[in-house]
């Protein structure tokens, strides 16, 4: 006989398909609780998938933009195309509101897998250099955990997605357990060994959350090149395909989509939530889901929308904000400064099958404010640069007929390097419900209000500098150079603004992402963050998420919820 799964009362509700959403799911339902994985867009099936599509047969060659009129946010995402844009959020449902001196771009989706479905799959550990920055030069706060305690928990991970990259024994990007790394050009080799000869600096291949051989049933990558568009073999992590997966695969995981969250259902004789109340996202009824924990995966700006939302007369700021910091410390890592130029040692000929279909690039490991070492005076924490050299057809060659033809043919040896620095958690950068603006479900929407600062923009100038001076000892020719910030955003990083620490008068959450405030509601994604490094934070925010969902077993088995 059919339930409706609406009127069950479920252990656990998980807000969130994504990264953390999905590997919630997963470690609660395969020790036997009772999940509801609640999903504000539909389902997505492989059929979908167009990483084989030629151009041709897509309505507008995807050349116009007239299927971004309903998205003129998202078109702004390297990801977001014809090909699968109908992913990504339409921004006339979803807006959000910003000061008008303080642009950012918030780039998402709304489907089961969220991001994981077009993310660039780059996965590195933090170290006790990110952990405790604080302690080392004094600035903000450390986290509550260190690299010992999450150890366990990314190695649990890299084993489950499968990671692949090369072990470089360099103490700030700790190495991990590894697939077979992919294969540098060989300009990127050459590059690697100049940078390590003239500055000891670290130029390793890019550490991918992509399968270089087969891997918990799932194949290797055939190195077809548009990931973004999905992937018929599965060979880069998304979480439809994996952790939702193995949730679903229990019997103990219900799936609900388009279930557009509103806020968090609470008691308040007991101070602790009850569920959640969303809105249909179709039929736009509004419906409540009961359960004995709440757990926020949403993504960190949607998260901490759903629990300022929450606000009760106990809690008139918003769930977990007796601190007054829920929303405070936004970050995203600042991008912009780079370099790039001409490698005209390598003559290697482009073929329709070379440069972008490795879905990879090199990473130069962070090299300024170690542990050790001389300090810079202009700017606080570091940066990594990410990159390629590959070689690629001379579109902007000169001449004309069999000649040009010819000299597009040639082809030219690149390489590029561009930053991701470090974001420092600042109150001032913050967000907010918006008094006025609502979405399309009726849901008071946000207002963010960030800016880079001088920290960032010093930061930067350095990694332009720093960036020209590797070419240079390359042999790189015309070399470009770039200092300028781009939009906060525009890395799609967004980290903190529900911060964990042990402290509840400084933090919103304990190490185990439980709100100080309530104890059955946690927000188990990038919220959590108490500084940005410099790394990608996917792995970091899966690490963390099967961390807490451990000691919520535990917690379980005491009957403590």
């Amino acid at each position: 006989m059919f339930q409706d799964p609406l009127t069950q009362a479920y252990d656990a509700i998980v807000v969130g398909s994504g990264a953390t959403g999905g590997w919630a799911a997963k470690r609660l339902s395969e020790a036997g609780l009772s999940v509801a994985l609640l999903e504000a867009g539909r389902n997505i099936s492989p059929k979908e998938f167009t990483e084989h599509m030629p151009a041709f047969q897509l309505k507008y060659r995807n050349m116009s933009l007239d299927w971004l009129k309903s998205r003129p946010v998202q078109r702004q995402c390297y990801a977001c195309m014809e090909y699968n844009y109908d992913w990504f959020v339409d921004d006339l449902q979803n807006p959000y509101s910003t000061p008008a001196d303080k642009p950012f771009t918030w780039q998402r989706l709304r489907i089961v897998g969220g991001r994981t479905l077009v993310w660039g799959r780059q996965s590195y550990r933090l170290s006790d250099l990110d952990f405790k920055g604080a302690s080392h030069d004094g600035y903000g706060a450390d986290w509550p955990i260190s690299y010992k305690d999450l150890t366990p928990y990314y190695d649990l991970v890299e084993g489950y997605v499968g990671i692949s990259g090369a072990a470089e024994n360099n103490d700030a990007l700790p190495d991990g357990h590894f697939l077979p790394p992919m294969k540098m050009t060989c300009a990127e080799t050459f590059f690697r060994e100049r940078v390590a000869k003239q500055f000891g600096r670290t130029v390793t291949i890019g550490r991918t959350a992509i399968l270089t051989q087969n891997h918990n049933g799932r194949a290797a990558c055939h190195y077809c090149g548009p990931c973004e568009r999905g992937c018929s073999t599965f060979s880069y992590f998304s979480s439809p395909f994996t952790t939702v997966k193995d949730a679903l695969k229990t019997g103990k995981c219900t799936l609900i989509t388009n279930a557009v969250v509103a806020k968090v259902d609470m008691d308040p004789a007991t101070n602790r939530a009850t569920g959640v109340m969303f809105v249909d996202g179709v039929t736009r009824q509004v419906r409540n889901i009961r359960a004995k924990v709440v757990i926020l995966c949403a993504q960190s700006l949607e998260s901490t929308r759903i629990l300022l939302n929450s606000s009760t007369p106990d809690h008139g700021q918003g769930l977990g904000n007796s601190s007054g910091l829920l929303g405070r410390g936004l970050m995203d890592h600042s991008t912009g400064a780079g370099a790039a130029g001409e490698m005209p040692a390598f003559q290697e000929k482009p073929t329709p099958y070379s440069g972008p279909h490795r879905a990879n690039g090199i990473y130069v490991i962070r090299f300024r404010n170690l542990a050790k070492g001389p300090q810079q005076k202009t700017f606080l924490r570091g940066y990594g640069f990410q990159g390629a050299a590959i070689s690629t057809f001379n579109f902007g060659a000169e001449g004309y007929g069999a000649d040009f033809k010819q000299a597009v043919k040639d082809g030219v040896f690149t390489i590029r390097l561009g930053a991701f620095g470090e974001s420092l958690a600042r109150n001032e950068n913050f967000v907010s419900i918006d008094p006025e603006l609502k979405d399309a479900w009726g849901i008071p929407a946000l207002h963010i209000s960030m800016s880079h600062g001088e920290n960032e923009k010093a930061m930067h100038e350095d990694a332009a500098e720093t960036a020209a001076e590797m070419l240079e000892a390359a042999g790189v020719k015309n070399i470009r150079v770039s200092s300028k910030l781009a939009e906060p955003g525009m890395a799609i990083h967004e980290l903190g603004t529900a911060r964990m620490g042990d402290n509840p008068k400084r933090s919103v959450t304990d190490a185990f992402c439980q709100l100080h405030d309530i104890r059955n509601v946690f927000a188990m994604d990038g919220a959590c963050f108490v500084s940005s490094a410099c790394q990608n934070p996917t792995l970091t925010m899966m690490a963390i998420a099967v961390r807490a969902c451990d000691r919520l077993l535990e917690r379980f088995k005491r009957g403590e919820l």
